[in-house]
């Protein structure tokens, strides 16, 4: 039984976080913190931009609920911080490497639920300022693209 709900608190953190990353992109990036993530939207020199700081803002906590739930005798926060590494990972692989190309890797892929994933990239994308935007999830996104790339 103890697995079954370790295995939860990891699949239901995950998921929990697809929310908590498009709260945190609409309200948060695009609204007090829009001057690190500005630079996202309007271009940056160099290979790191001010955006990158949000790794730091997800991993903080993931790595703190992991330390306190091994020090409490592996419960259930060691079991959530992982469900936020697990997910930030994907983050990593999905909109830094397959949308954005910060590696040159995973460039030709004709799936196509990651071509909807992203063409809303894009359309977000299209938007410079904070005011404006669309298309805030990361693996959700509005059925409209999917229906768009299922055809």
């Amino acid at each position: 039984m103890t697995l079954a709900i370790n295995i939860l608190a990891i699949v239901g953190t995950f998921l929990f976080m697809e929310f908590v990353a498009w709260f945190t992109h609409k309200y948060v990036m695009h609204g007090l913190l829009w001057i690190l993530h500005r630079d996202h939207h309007q271009g940056h020199t160099g290979f790191f931009e001010r955006n990158d700081a949000f790794f730091l803002i997800f991993a903080v906590p993931s790595f703190f609920l992991m330390l306190v739930g091994v020090l409490n005798g592996n419960d259930f926060r060691l079991f959530m911080g992982i469900g936020i590494a697990i997910y930030g990972f994907c983050y990593f692989i999905v909109h830094d490497i397959f949308i954005h190309q910060r590696f040159k890797i995973f460039r030709n892929s004709n799936n196509w639920y990651l071509r909807a994933i992203r063409r809303a990239h894009k359309m977000h994308h299209k938007h410079f300022n904070k005011e404006h935007g669309e298309c805030f999830g990361m693996l959700l996104v509005p059925l409209k693209y999917f229906k768009e790339e299922k055809i």
